[in-house]
């Protein structure tokens, strides 16, 4: 069984689909799903669930619930359902392995990806696009209600944005044409408080040969911090823009002079 939450959340079994029409159901199998193995206390499943509401008898209400889930996990896997949502002395637990879980997979993957940049940068290629492929939608989406589903939801996508800056420094390292120059521009406007998303598209474009554009970028990211955060850019991105206008060796030769002295790019 695979269970989905990078995205819609869904259940696999081989090529079968399961969605999980309940939204408390959703709400409380992404809150167990991102801790697998560990008790979630019944307090925190109530109030991920039902919040401030005032309930006459919240712990009948959320025992419905994993009754409901546990019912479906079985159709899906053919396992009794109470082996694989587990009733502890203060909580429930999800007994499956975390790699079963999409997010874990990502994360275990991003990880090995951002190990291997500096010194494999090749094979961080493979392992980040492994884990970006996982990506089917935004974080949680069927269970972001909650506050603790928000705060999971928050730091994997940031962990995404993360990932995708690696996987741009590899690829700059490879083969800078391999970059994808508008996906790049599109993340580092949309997240001007992450100046390393603008730093590497400077790069990306002195690479390409456009200093001029690469410049501009520090200014429109100048611009944006200062109206958006009231802040300057920091120290790297500064060097950045300095390597440019003197272009800096230590930056890379730009594809043009790469084709102009005939060396292989």
């Amino acid at each position: 069984m695979e269970i989905k939450v990078l995205g819609e959340l869904s259940l696999s079994d081989g090529d079968r689909q399961s969605p999980v029409a309940s939204k408390r159901a959703s709400a409380v199998l992404t809150l167990l799903a991102m801790t697998p193995q560990v008790p979630v206390l019944f307090d925190q499943l109530v109030d991920e669930l039902w919040g401030d509401q005032s309930m006459t008898n919240p712990r009948n209400a959320l025992q419905a619930i994993i009754s409901r889930l546990r019912k479906l996990l079985e159709s899906v896997t053919g396992a009794k359902g109470d082996e694989i949502v587990r009733t502890g002395s203060n909580g429930y637990l999800l007994d499956v392995p975390a790699e079963t879980v999409d997010a874990h997979r990502f994360l275990t993957l991003a990880e090995a990806g951002a190990d291997l940049v500096q010194r494999a940068p090749a094979e961080a290629i493979v392992k980040l696009e492994q884990a970006l492929d996982l990506w089917r939608g935004a974080a949680l989406m069927d269970a972001r209600d909650g506050m603790r589903c928000q705060i999971h939801a928050v730091g994997l996508e940031e962990r995404r944005i993360t990932a995708f800056e690696d996987l741009t420094m590899a690829k700059l390292a490879v083969d800078a044409e391999r970059v994808s120059m508008s996906e790049l521009r599109q993340l580092a406007a949309e997240h001007s408080e992450r100046e390393r998303l603008s730093e590497l598209l400077m790069l990306a474009l002195y690479r390409d040969g456009r200093q001029t554009e690469a410049l501009e970028v520090f200014h429109g990211a100048r611009r944006r911090l200062a109206s958006d955060l009231a802040l300057e850019p920091g120290p790297a991105l500064h060097l950045a823009y300095e390597a440019i206008l003197k272009q800096d060796v230590v930056l890379g030769l730009p594809r043009r002079a790469l084709l102009g002295s005939g060396q292989a790019l």
